[in-house]
């Protein structure tokens, strides 16, 4: 039963674990995240995180990297909840594993400090002494996860097209394992990024010599970058809304269709009424492949010209 004098994190928590208990949630579904939590009871992404983390305390819920904040398997006894850490048993990196293995699951919407602490088992004081403060803790998560997902190489593909699609892919990887650094990664305030620095030399050397001068080389690193991480701002956005509608994409755009048909059918939009009538599914990675090797088409032309010389084949 609810106690409707409980603070609104426990009211919640308490609703979510009737549903856990009347078998309406069983272990390994999903639960809702912290961005759901603060749609569907209007209360702010702290308090939604307050719920989660009870839950987890209590043993009801788990998280999963890549899945999120699953109902757990059910246990004949209450788990005890951890004891605080002290200090000396934290460091830098496993609070940076346990921020990114949050924000994987849930978004940096939650991804707190007192998350992180609580997942650590240790009281939320003790990780600043090893980070500044949540900023500092998100520089720390990027660099982790370029270093982790970029790694040059140790026999570069030939040619300057290939390295180019081997950079381009990496970092499209890079963006569907932690959907959550895209918007993170800034293209006008780049962050002092030691591993993003990494990427940017490795795909600068495999334009050094074609005739581009410096900034150039500069700006179609950037266009590469920019159109991986342009494509893949869609995915967290994309994620939170399947938790909260429960649709993926093709089931939501089904709910859209009536409207389209009713737009055109005009006769304005011949184009696109020829789409509606397709089976066409908007497929991330599809667009993204095909979009790069349009990037690159392009870029090959802009290199191949009387005043540059004839571009180094493929």
């Amino acid at each position: 039963m609810v106690d409707r004098e409980a603070p609104p994190y426990a009211r919640i928590a308490a609703e979510l674990r009737g549903r856990v208990e009347r078998g309406e949630l069983v272990p390994g579904d999903r639960m809702p995240s912290t961005r759901e939590i603060s749609r569907t009871w209007g209360v702010a992404i702290a308090t939604a995180t307050k719920v989660i983390t009870a839950l987890r305390q209590d043993g009801v819920v788990r998280t999963v990297p890549g899945v999120g904040t699953v109902v757990a398997a059910p246990s004949t006894t209450r788990p005890p909840r951890r004891r605080a850490e002290p200090a000396a048993g934290l460091t830098a990196g496993r609070i940076v594993a346990a921020a990114v293995a949050i924000a994987d699951a849930e978004g940096l919407d939650g991804l707190s400090m007192r998350r992180v602490a609580t997942d650590l088992g240790a009281g939320p004081m003790s990780l600043y002494r090893h980070v500044a403060d949540k900023d500092d803790l998100l520089l720390q998560m990027m660099d982790a996860v370029m270093r982790q997902e970029w790694q040059p190489p140790v026999s570069p593909p030939a040619g300057w097209r290939a390295q180019l699609e081997l950079a381009g892919r990496t970092l499209w990887t890079a963006f569907r394992r932690h959907p959550w650094l895209a918007p993170a990664l800034s293209l006008t305030r780049p962050q002092p990024v030691a591993g993003g620095m990494a990427y940017t030399e490795w795909v600068l050397t495999a334009l050094d010599g074609l005739g581009l001068d410096l900034p150039a080389m500069f700006d179609v690193h950037l266009t590469v970058f920019n159109y991986a991480r342009g494509t893949a701002v869609n995915l967290e956005p994309e994620a939170a809304a399947q938790a909260v509608t429960g649709l993926d994409n093709e089931q939501w755009m089904e709910t859209q269709e009536a409207a389209l048909r009713s737009i055109v059918g005009t006769g304005d939009f011949p184009h696109f009424e020829r789409i509606l009538s397709m089976d066409f599914d908007l497929d991330l990675d599809v667009m993204f492949e095909r979009g790069l090797g349009y990037l690159l088409d392009g870029l090959r032309v802009a290199l191949d010209t009387p005043n540059r010389g004839a571009v180094p084949p493929l």
